[in-house]
């Protein structure tokens, strides 16, 4: 949606509102009470009534907008601007541009935004061929014991670990490998902060992305030793000479998330670091995709924010 299609189409807090009613109504609303589907609108109250037990729901209420005092209006904006660029927008930058006085509510409405992008991604694994390799990206940590001193290279406190998986295909057709430069066709991505690089944390993330029998294409790790049990395991070490022939796009990957995190935000805390990238993913997986806009606002209505521990609806 392009920026004069949207303010025709939402140019006040109440186009706004009732746009948002019409997704939760498309969407369907349940009663978090009994979980019936069927509702009154109560039209004066602005909430809906379960016809099964009278339990009354808000309009943000089961949503990524729940406990939110910031405007409907304030929301619409900040979902176009992330989902019309390929980039991204800081909170200090959306914040200037809703011309709102504090910083935290708008951070934190971006936060949660980021957050469900990640929630409806979860929804889908990857299959077939996937590029399997850790990332390391430089992050800051407010908890860090600045007693202890740094460390260099792998390892440091500096650095929080990512697992970058990337559904890949071989390509034969000349034309398309020419447009890639790479004899490889990149479909679906995702990345996953984890704790360590151990063999039992990288065999739980891969059950929870990937399909079983997917073939994963990875480096000699012994860290992805257990991967054979579930899965068709090439890992193997590779020379540097052809790991961007054999691992091209999983590096790619990394190093355009690193290029944005730094242009755009320059500093990530550690904590928040799976949300700048859920959005990145989010984005990736869905670059061919019109609508972009309907799409997160779905996402929006369909999920509680799962932000800080607060539980998924």
């Amino acid at each position: 949606m392009k920026l004069i299609e949207f303010s025709s189409h939402y140019p006040d807090e109440l186009s706004c509102k009732n746009a948002f009613k019409q997704y939760r109504e498309q969407e369907g609303v349940v009663c978090k009470k009994c979980g019936n589907q069927t509702h009154y609108w109560k039209k004066k109250r602005e909430q809906w009534e379960c016809k099964n037990c009278a339990h009354r729901t808000t309009l943000k209420s089961g949503t990524v907008m729940q406990n939110s005092k910031l405007p409907f209006q304030y929301w619409f904006i900040a979902m176009h601007l992330l989902t019309s660029t390929k980039k991204s927008f800081s909170a200090k930058e959306v914040q200037r541009q809703l011309g709102h006085n504090r910083y935290e509510p708008i951070w934190a409405m971006l936060h949660k935004l980021r957050s469900v992008m990640g929630l409806r991604d979860d929804n889908y694994k990857l299959k077939g061929e996937v590029e399997l390799d850790e990332g390391f990206f430089e992050t800051v940590s407010i908890t860090r014991d600045k007693d202890v001193p740094l460390k260099r290279g792998k390892g440091s406190q500096r650095q929080t670990t990512v697992l970058v998986s990337v559904e890949s295909k071989p390509v034969t057709d000349e034309e398309r490998s020419k447009k890639y430069n790479t004899k490889k066709e990149v479909k679906y991505l995702k990345m996953k902060v984890v704790n360590s690089l151990k063999k039992e944390t990288i065999k739980d993330v891969a059950d929870a992305i990937l399909e079983k029998g997917t073939k994963i294409i990875a480096d000699g790790s012994n860290s992805y030793n257990d991967l054979t049990e579930n899965y068709e395991l090439d890992s193997k070490v590779i020379p540097k000479e052809k790991i961007n022939t054999i691992l091209p796009w999983v590096h790619k990957a990394i190093s355009n998330a690193k290029r944005l995190l730094l242009d755009v935000h320059h500093r990530v805390d550690d904590d928040f670091l799976q949300n700048y990238l859920n959005e990145f993913c989010y984005k990736f997986n869905r670059r061919y995709f019109e609508n972009q806009f309907d799409r997160l606002m779905i996402a929006a209505v369909s999920h509680r924010w799962n932000y800080l521990g607060e539980v998924n609806g």
